[in-house]
């Protein structure tokens, strides 16, 4: 059973999905095998133009390349200003869940529709300072994971923001009450003394860069952030 099968069934299981963010750059496959191989449950990629946020990371041939790499699902987080070009190619790159921004100007269901036809689970990010609203509830039914930032996007290493918190407990409230198969997913700033904090406010999959990467023993981070605390 795959972890989103086990996350269909349980909305209280947890994932942890290292960021190669904080990886090795000129060892990416070998460091996704390692986590692989300490207990991973998926591979998160930050992908960033230099346009929606400063920095420019990877692009959807480094996503194929990982993809020879491992088995575990390919969770991309898209920080770029045309989600409706480069969604369709990480996911045609083998990436298994593609995620945009809300504070994009866009037609978020229609780029959902479009992966979702191409055999990929559509999400949606939404930034620390952003609000969330019934403009949002209304179109969850199209997604299969929000993605909660905890830091501002851009750049590793962060220190995590508590403020988000409320902002999980309300998606989960919603998820809830509109009876919706969704999955919410936190990404920045989390480490063993975080990730407790972030799973008791609702969060699934545990996004972690420098807590897994930034050691020696990434099987013990992992299990670390698996730890209630």
């Amino acid at each position: 059973m795959s972890w989103w099968q086990r996350a269909g069934a349980d909305p209280a299981a947890v994932a942890v999905a290292p960021s190669i963010l904080a990886a090795d750059a000129a060892r990416l496959g070998a460091a996704v095998e390692a986590v692989d191989a300490a207990g991973a449950d998926l591979i998160h990629l930050d992908v960033m133009d230099g346009h929606f946020v400063d920095n420019i990371t990877l692009g959807p041939h480094v996503a194929a390349a990982l993809r020879r790499h491992t088995r575990l699902p390919l969770d991309c987080h898209l920080m770029v200003t045309d989600p409706a070009d480069y969604a369709p190619r990480f996911a045609d790159a083998g990436a298994d869940s593609v995620s945009f921004h809300w504070e994009l100007e866009t037609d978020h269901v229609a780029i959902a529709r479009r992966l979702r036809e191409g055999g990929c689970r559509p999400g949606l990010v939404v930034n620390p300072r952003t609000d969330i609203g019934p403009k949002m509830r209304d179109v969850l039914g199209a997604f299969d994971l929000v993605l909660v930032m905890s830091v501002h996007p851009g750049f590793g290493g962060q220190a995590f923001d508590p403020s988000v918190l409320p902002k999980l407990q309300e998606l989960a409230r919603w998820r809830e009450e509109d009876g919706l198969d969704l999955v919410l997913e936190i990404d920045g700033g989390i480490n063993a003394d975080t990730a407790p904090r972030a799973r008791a406010a609702g969060a699934q999959i545990l996004v972690a860069g420098s807590a897994v990467f930034g050691g020696d023993d990434p099987a013990a981070a992992i299990a670390a952030l698996r730890s209630e605390g």
